[in-house]
């Protein structure tokens, strides 16, 4: 075995020997922030963005408890931060059981919803046997990427909030999640050809990590072979998410984006110290270490405006905080693969109206939009009953099948979608396996 974080000590003779640690099974992951796997070697911003820097062969399990019969390998690679900066992150990259019947085999990078700003939240640790990660959301997000393998495909699992869990900035979550799958094409162990046909997935967080890899594609990754991408109530527009959640039961939520975007952005976190009292600025100190299940139970209902000196909104319209929720506001650029948005009309969490103007700017620049606006979901409860759409509408992109073919999947409410419960009869079938740690073979749909 190479040990992971034996890297040359100066300049960029690393490049070309990639470090590889063999699987260490029962051992407990060590957090990100402690863990040298995550540590780039001197010298990586020399390489090319998706250039793997180490990898290693790792155990997952459902919950952390059930271990799973899957092989997964995890990449720390080279990518971008939102500046144009170098950094490294980690993708999980997991082989089906099964492989699809295919010359090549497909790809699918699910962009897990972290909405959080600790570690523990990030899929790298979350994923993993023995973690401690009560409140992930991507511990049970792997029901639907187990879904992805018994399709036969390969599953790209990125952090894509990075190195510091920076939650809610722009173009970089779709810069680590391109590069992340430059990282999973380009590793000869893992067998994957670089012309193989890639599908993004994502909801809500995840969703929005996913249309900024959507848009990102043709300025910078234009080589990649994306033939579609599902983006799932992907908060088309923070600044009015934060306005609408602020008081409710999801308030921790717009808690987490502020504390994360108060990393990158110092005029944001000026006005943090400025204008926010000290129980305000302990709050955000506080849930920076928290899960997303944990800070929202913890804060719902809070109001953030009895945590500043003024009132909320005079903040809000401040030009630096308005600047700042302007320039992560998705739109900025027009997909290029055919894309898949879903969102539920009655959804408490993502304003319909904020989904609605993002699918007209996305039509009006020329991209090719399926729209499904569900009349009788909510927010938590679509994410399971579309994922049957979703992954009938990644295999018609696989078969290169015309985006109108079989439109009607998209256009009943899932709820009065006979195909929604045969899909759901599989999910459910996949998930008993999940749960029980036993093996999931092929089946697709």
């Amino acid at each position: 075995m190479t040990s992971g974080n034996a890297a040359p000590a100066s300049g960029a003779e690393w490049i070309g020997q990639t470090p590889h640690e063999d699987l260490a099974r029962r051992s407990r992951p060590q957090l990100p922030a402690d863990d040298p796997f995550y540590r780039p070697p001197s010298g990586f911003q020399h390489a090319a963005p998706g250039t793997v820097l180490r990898s290693r062969d790792v155990e997952l399990a459902f919950l952390g408890l059930i271990p799973q019969k899957f092989t997964a390998t995890q990449l720390l690679y080279r990518t971008t931060d939102m500046n144009g900066a170098p950094e490294a992150t980690v993708t999980t990259v997991i082989a089906p059981a099964d492989r699809a019947n295919r010359a090549v085999v497909p790809v699918i990078s699910y962009q897990c919803a972290i909405d959080a700003v600790s570690s523990r939240c990030f899929p790298s640790y979350a994923l993993r046997r023995k973690a401690l990660a009560p409140g992930a959301l991507a511990q049970f997000e792997f029901l639907l990427i187990a879904a992805a393998l018994a399709e036969g495909w390969a599953v790209s699992v990125p952090d894509h909030e990075g190195p510091h869990g920076t939650w809610g900035t722009p173009y970089e979550p779709g810069y680590r999640i391109l590069d992340g799958l430059r990282a999973a094409l380009s590793c000869e162990r893992l067998g994957l050809r670089e012309s193989s046909p890639i599908g993004l997935w994502g909801y809500s967080g995840g969703g929005l990590a996913t249309a900024w890899a959507a848009e990102m594609h043709a300025q910078y990754a234009p080589e990649l072979n994306i033939v579609g991408a599902v983006l799932g109530s992907p908060v088309g527009d923070l600044g009015h998410a934060y306005r609408r959640l602020n008081g409710s039961l999801y308030s921790g939520l717009p808690a987490m984006v502020v504390a994360a975007l108060t990393h990158v952005y110092p005029e944001l976190n000026r006005v943090i110290q400025e204008h926010a009292t000290d129980a305000g600025k302990a709050m955000l100190l506080r849930v920076e270490n928290m899960t997303t299940a944990q800070a929202v139970l913890r804060f719902a209902g809070m109001d953030m405006g009895r945590l500043v000196d003024r009132p909320l909104n005079e903040i809000l319209d401040m030009p630096e905080v308005k600047q700042v929720f302007d320039s992560i506001k998705l739109g900025t650029a027009v997909p290029t693969p055919p894309v898949l948005i879903v969102q539920a009309v009655h959804d408490r969490i993502v304003s319909v109206d904020d989904i609605d103007e993002l699918t007209e700017t996305y039509r009006s620049g020329g991209a090719s939009v399926t729209y499904h606006r569900d009349l009788f979901s909510e927010h938590m409860l679509l994410h399971p009953m579309s994922a049957p759409m979703a992954l009938r509408w990644l295999i018609d992109r696989f078969d290169g099948k015309p985006v109108s073919e079989h439109i009607v999947r998209t256009t009943w409410p899932t709820l009065l979608n006979p195909m929604t419960y045969v899909g759901m009869t599989r999910l459910v079938k996949i998930a008993v396996k999940v749960m029980t740690g036993r093996k999931v073979e092929r089946t697709p749909l």
